[in-house]
């Protein structure tokens, strides 16, 4: 990492909005720590040209002036709403925005109590770059197709970074956007993909309060959620009709916690007569004294399998039935229908699907409640001895899913071409 200053003078951090998620001063200043190291070391020097000698302007990584020595003053408001934002003298500082989401700006700068400058902020036709700051399958691919719409609505030069382990899926959703991490100096702005749990400057909204599938769309400013990305078609490998499971997430606590409740599914499915493929990377999971083990019914296709040979076995099972998982994900991303198990977050945190299974008469959604550290806790409300320990994942029944998978093969035609 580039720990080099890329600044010839101190940074000045400011606010645009009043109030900011619930936080304490010892969250307020990790953050300001987290942005420091940021602009230090990833987000490179401020690199637009002004005209004017010394006084640089980029939007990299929020709104960034770089002011030389001087009797300056910047009058920054949003366009649309007309708030000033800020209204200052300054001198040899780098002005930076906390906020690096999409914002309407309105720069004005006076030197010597003359206008020497303004700018309103427009994507139009320029090169934007984005960064997916989650390395995890599920969070990318909710993102994903707003690179897409990001391009066509502002008719930009895009390019996007996501982690190396990903570039595959990446190309084969987006082949003709380039993958690029760094900004060059013809980078109009930079954006920054990510869930903004404790980062009040990712996002104007808490992760936890919108659906991930439309976080892109809050953050990238665009008026409407974009639709999914079109999966390659591919040839069929598995003559038989066949479901693909995962009973495996990031975590135990996003698990369907009912006693041999995936062994009860398997064999209903079976009964209908399809083949049950468990798809999971690993086939035993262990955390917190609980164990997940791939059911003994279903057909054994764990492994580490790359990204393009998972997502054309879903794009023709029947259907798909997991957790909040980046499974899930890649499921809905290649326009598998999928059943989702899940009672820690709120039936629509995720995806749109009208399969969603959890048990609202149990403690639910602890995942949304913005309230709770959930990153820091593994059940917020229960002690891990008692009874209701997990029971979001616990008191989700069989008979429920059952009644998911028969209302989906209904809706879908499914029982007609089963032997």
């Amino acid at each position: 990492m580039n720990t080099k200053n890329p600044f010839p003078y101190p940074i000045q951090y400011f606010n645009c909005k009043e109030t900011t998620y619930d936080k304490d001063h010892v969250q307020t200043k990790a953050e300001l720590l987290y942005l420091l190291q940021h602009d230090m070391s990833d987000a490179g020097p401020v690199i637009g040209e002004t005209g004017l000698p010394g006084l640089l302007i980029d939007f990299n990584n929020g709104l960034r002036i770089q002011f030389p020595k001087g009797n300056w003053h910047a009058t920054i408001r949003d366009q649309d709403s007309e708030m000033v934002l800020y209204d200052q003298d300054i001198s040899e500082q780098v002005l930076v925005s906390w906020e690096k989401y999409y914002i309407h700006w309105q720069i004005d700068i006076y030197l010597e109590g003359e206008h020497v400058f303004s700018h309103i902020f427009d994507p139009t036709g320029q090169k934007l770059r984005v960064i997916f700051t989650s390395s995890l399958l599920g969070d990318t691919l909710a993102s994903l197709p707003y690179i897409w719409q990001l391009q066509q609505f502002y008719h930009a030069r895009v390019s996007y970074w996501a982690a190396e382990w990903l570039h595959s899926i990446c190309r084969e959703l987006l082949p003709d956007i380039p993958l690029q991490k760094e900004h060059d100096e013809e980078t109009y702005a930079t954006f920054y993909i990510n869930a903004a749990f404790y980062l009040p400057g990712i996002s104007p909204f808490d992760g936890r309060q919108i659906p991930m599938a439309h976080w892109g769309q809050i953050i990238l400013g665009l008026p409407q959620p974009a639709l999914p990305l079109q999966w390659p078609a591919s040839p069929r490998q598995i003559r038989e009709p066949y479901v693909c499971i995962g009973v495996q997430a990031s975590s135990v606590v996003k698990g369907w916690l009912y006693p041999h409740g995936w062994d009860e599914i398997v064999t209903y499915l079976k009964e209908q007569g399809y083949r049950v493929l468990c798809i999971d990377k690993e086939s035993h999971q262990e955390n917190l004294g609980i164990t997940i083990d791939r059911p003994k019914g279903a057909e054994d296709f764990t492994g580490d399998h790359p990204l393009i040979e998972r997502g054309n076995m879903l794009s023709h099972a029947d259907f798909f039935i997991g957790l909040n998982s980046g499974l899930s994900w890649l499921a809905y991303t290649v326009g598998c229908p999928v059943i989702m198990i899940c009672g820690f977050s709120l039936y629509w945190s995720e995806f749109p699907t009208p399969y969603r299974v959890y048990n609202r008469l149990a403690c639910t959604a602890c995942y949304n409640d913005t309230r709770l550290f959930w990153h820091k806790t593994v059940c917020p409300h229960h002690e891990k001895d008692s009874p209701e320990f997990l029971e979001c994942a616990k008191k989700i029944s069989p008979r429920m899913v059952i009644q998911a998978i028969d209302r989906l093969m209904q809706d879908k035609g499914l029982k007609e071409n089963l032997p």
